[in-house]
């Protein structure tokens, strides 16, 4: 029996082969042996680094580069993507990491009382005077914990203290707002779509809220931890305050009621320092799993409908996969349509205490690393290795369902 049609949908091999790369690799291996196979590739990713690249490759869209600022207020060159959709309206894909991110500063510069996300807000200006009006957004890997309101502060969004002072929009200050002023904000922003990818469940504050959580790795003490929160509790009621009065910027959403009594306390609000509750409160953002905010904007049901497998993979196969990864919603989306699903990575981790019982609560079919015995980190992660790695893998997966197809 032939394998009439796979698909490729991996995430990158971080620091080794892009998205697009790895399944070019395994297209090769697959070839290998079913030389007539329809081999369908799709680059995926999860929001994360990799997503812009992933959707222009997949979108045929255009990369655009533009001056921000970033976490310091320094100006930097970032850039960002863009694809038509369907519909042909522009489409905005940014990963606010390389705008706000934590690998722009030196860990002696990290400090989340003065970071500000206003140099992701100033790339989606720059989006909107390109006519976008629709937007995802991976904000995965945040130096900052300003609530989002150095971003809200460069759509128009000014936020003034007791005595009507605009304060300037930072961890720092977050407990000198008073109100929020939203008149100057364009009526192109309000009318834009936002779907921001958020793989956590962290509320806006508290004891699991965005400070104690994230903070700490973006160079808070203990003190600036607690001083962040009790700040990010004050925002949180201005919040509230401003989702009950100015509800009818957003008419027809009848969840800005409901998320007025429960703002502090709904999961992914603390994301990425607050900044997903700034998109959810003052942007009524859509906050959804990074891997399906993905594979919905590529229509990749579609793309596997008719296959006869899916071969998925990302850099390492562990207990984290199951928990939104790329790999993870690609078997998901392929189960639906009882397609069955092979992961490669650099490195597979059993869990629990066998690969049995990792299988069946992944639910993919199998999960094969890469690397065939012992080697050095280093070496394994070249890409010339890594790129051999993926081709022989793919070609013994193929060679093993041949023989097993031919003693059915």
């Amino acid at each position: 029996m032939m394998m009439k049609k796979i698909v490729v949908a991996s995430d990158s091999f971080k620091g080794s082969l892009s998205s697009a790369q790895v399944a070019e690799c395994a297209e090769k291996g697959i070839l290998s042996v079913y030389p007539d196979c329809l081999v369908v590739k799709v680059s995926v990713a999860d929001g994360g680094e990799g997503t812009v690249d992933a959707l222009i490759d997949a979108l045929s869209g255009q990369k655009v580069e533009v001056e921000v600022s970033d976490p310091l207020g320094r100006k930097i060159r970032s850039s960002y993507g863009i694809f038509n959709s369907q519909e042909g309206i522009p489409v905005a894909v940014l990963e606010m990491s390389s705008a706000s991110g934590l690998p722009l500063l030196a860990v002696s510069e990290r400090n989340p009382w003065q970071t500000s996300t206003l140099g992701t807000g100033e790339m989606i200006m720059d989006a909107i005077g390109k006519g976008c009006r629709k937007f995802l957004i991976g904000i995965g890997g945040s130096a900052t914990n300003d609530a989002g309101t150095g971003m809200l502060s460069a759509l128009g969004f000014r936020f003034l203290d007791k005595q009507g002072q605009e304060v300037f929009p930072c961890g720092g200050n977050l407990g000198e707002i008073a109100c929020v002023d939203s008149s100057l904000v364009p009526s192109a922003v309000l009318e834009s779509e936002f779907v921001v990818a958020c793989d956590v469940d962290t509320p806006f504050c508290g004891p699991v809220g965005a400070a104690y959580v994230f903070a700490p790795q973006k160079g808070a003490d203990s003190q600036m931890v607690e001083r962040l929160d009790r700040g990010m509790a004050s925002f949180a009621s201005v919040v509230e305050k401003y989702l009950c009065e100015d509800s009818s910027l957003f008419a027809g959403s009848s969840d800005r009621q409901d998320l007025s009594h429960e703002f502090r306390t709904r999961p992914g609000t603390g994301a990425a320092g607050g900044l997903g509750g700034g998109f959810l409160a003052f942007l009524n953002a859509r906050l959804e799993r990074g891997a399906d905010m993905v594979l919905d904007a590529i229509n990749f049901d579609e793309h596997i409908a008719g296959a006869d497998l899916v071969i998925t993979g990302e850099g390492k196969i562990d207990f984290q996969t199951s928990k939104g990864k790329t790999p993870h919603g690609v078997m998901a989306r392929a189960a639906r349509q009882h397609i069955p699903t092979i992961a490669i990575g650099g490195a597979v981790e059993l869990v629990e205490d066998s690969f049995a019982e990792q299988a069946e609560s992944s639910v993919f079919a199998a999960a094969f690393p890469i690397v065939s015995g012992p080697v050095d980190l280093e070496e394994a992660m070249k890409p010339s290795v890594a790129a051999r790695n993926v081709q022989a893998t793919v070609a013994r997966i193929m060679n093993l369902i041949k023989r097993l197809k031919q003693d059915e």
